[in-house]
Parts: structure tokens; C-alpha cells; sequence
């Protein structure tokens, strides 16, 4: 019980805070030229009277823009608003008005966690299903397994949300921050990396890459998501900045999980043990 107070505690100072509601304000910015640029482009398509497979093959990149957004937005997102949780309340204090409280420190920091990974599960859920809603409604396109993307792309955000947790525990609100934005950059890069040695056959750079996704497989969770919402001609490319010519297997998917769990009991295990 003490966990789920405190979780619901944490999501509603989570929503009381300005950095919240700007992510969603930039989302709804987000949507609204997403849509514009999609309507622009169906209605040239029309005028044009281009082949339906010439402009469902455009329009479904351009969804695929948009969902690389999104997850861009949610990653982020995820960062700021976590990133001063544990860190700046131990830093101030704060915190030791909730944990001389009878409720264990084990339950502090997962109600936190709780309350974090449902505020990003609504803003994952918002997001995706608008940029899928503008795909159907405006362009007629719709991604392949949609919800499986969905909640890949919310794994990868529960991901990073529990590595700020972790670092929390350590570290300053700054070096938390630098820390986990730097991880999430090593990742993004070794994907890419990883793409490029797959598409000129060279094994040493597919081995950096995947070394990377080892390292933090935020970027490799994205990527198998991307992976899933193509259709069987996009993936048919060699290579692509959306067309996954080394997708991440089930896997990594699983790695992913099992490196979320060890981080969370680390967490758990270092605010149960440092001096407040």
C-alpha cells in the first residue's frame, strides 16, 4: 500500500509540474504540422493521380517520421521530468521528510518509479495514437503492428526512466542528466553504426554497434519497434534511415527487460544503503 500511495502522489506532482505540460503542449505542435505536411502531400498525390503503391509507399515513410519523432519526444521527455526526482530531493533534503515516514525506502522509490512510468505510459499512449490517427485519417496509412510499436517504444522509455532512477541514487541532478543523455547518444550512434556495417557487410562495425546496444539498448528497442511497423516492401531495402537492414532481434527485447530489472534493484538496493 505504501508504494501505491506514493505513486500516486508522484503522478500528481508530476502533473503539477510546467515541464509536463510543455512536453504535451509540443506534442499537440507536433501533431498539428505532422498533420498539415500530411495533408499537403496526400492532396499532391491526388492532383497528381500517381499510382496508389507509389503513394502509400511515401505516405508510410512519412508515418515512420513521425513515430521517429515521437519517440524522440517521449525519450526526452522521460529524461527532464525524472531526472531531479530522487537526486534533487535527496540534494535538498526533501526526501527525508517521506522516508523517516513508516513506509520502507524500498516502497519510496518504487511508488516513484510507478508514478513516472504511468505518467510516460499516457504520454507514450497520447502521442502514438495521434500520429496513428493523423496516418489513417488524413494520409489512409496505417503502421503494422501498431500496439506491439507502441509498447516497445514505451519498454524503451520504462528504460531510460529506471537508469535516471539509478543514477539518482548516485548522483547530482546535472551529472544525472549528462549521464543518461550521454548513454542514450552512445546508443543512438552505435544503431546507426551498427546499420551502415550491416549495409556494406563489414562485421566489425555491426560488432560496435551491437557492443553499443549492450551498453544501453534504448536505441535497439527503437529500432526493432521502427522494425515492426514496416511494411514488406520498406524492409525489402538494403538500407534506409528508417528500413532496418539489421534489425534488433526478440532478443535484445528480452536483454532490454533483464537490464530495466538489474537497474531497478540497483536503485533500490543503493537508496536502501546511502546516508540521507
Amino acid at each position: 500500500m505504501g508504494a501505491w500511495i506514493m505513486a500516486g502522489v508522484t503522478f500528481r506532482e508530476a502533473a503539477r509540474r510546467k515541464i509536463l505540460w510543455t512536453a504535451f503542449l509540443a506534442g499537440l505542435a507536433f501533431l498539428a504540422l505532422f498533420g498539415t505536411g500530411m495533408h499537403f502531400q496526400a492532396e499532391h498525390f491526388t492532383r497528381a493521380s500517381l499510382p496508389p503503391f507509389v503513394r502509400y509507399q511515401v505516405l508510410s515513410t512519412m508515418l515512420q517520421v513521425g513515430f521517429y519523432a515521437v519517440d524522440l519526444l517521449a525519450v526526452v521527455m522521460t529524461i527532464l521530468t525524472s531526472v531531479d526526482v530522487l537526486s534533487g530531493e535527496i540534494a535538498s533534503g526533501t526526501i527525508q521528510a517521506i522516508a523517516t515516514k513508516p513506509i520502507s525506502r524500498w516502497q519510496v522509490l518504487i511508488g516513484k518509479w510507478v508514478g513516472f512510468a504511468g505518467m510516460v505510459a499516457a504520454y507514450v499512449a497520447a502521442m502514438f495514437g495521434g500520429v496513428t490517427a493523423v496516418g489513417y485519417f488524413i494520409g489512409g496509412v496505417l503502421p503494422r503492428h501498431a500496439l506491439v510499436s507502441a509498447l516497445l517504444v514505451l519498454l524503451e522509455c520504462l528504460l531510460v526512466l529506471t537508469i535516471t532512477f539509478m543514477f539518482g541514487t548516485w548522483f547530482s541532478t546535472l551529472a544525472n542528466g549528462v549521464i543518461v543523455l550521454g548513454l542514450h547518444g552512445l546508443a543512438f550512434i552505435g544503431g546507426w553504426i551498427e546499420q551502415i556495417g550491416a549495409a556494406t557487410d563489414t562485421p566489425r562495425l555491426v560488432t560496435v554497434g551491437v557492443v553499443s546496444s549492450l551498453i544501453m539498448p534504448s536505441e535497439a528497442i527503437w529500432r526493432r519497434a521502427s522494425f515492426e511497423m514496416q511494411s514488406s516492401f520498406a524492409r525489402s531495402f538494403r538500407f534506409s534511415p528508417f528500413s532496418e537492414a539489421s534489425a534488433p532481434s526478440l532478443a535484445m527485447v528480452e536483454y532490454a527487460i533483464a537490464y530495466l530489472l538489474v537497474a531497478l534493484i540497483i536503485a533500490v538496493y543503493h537508496f536502501d544503503q546511502r546516508d540521507l
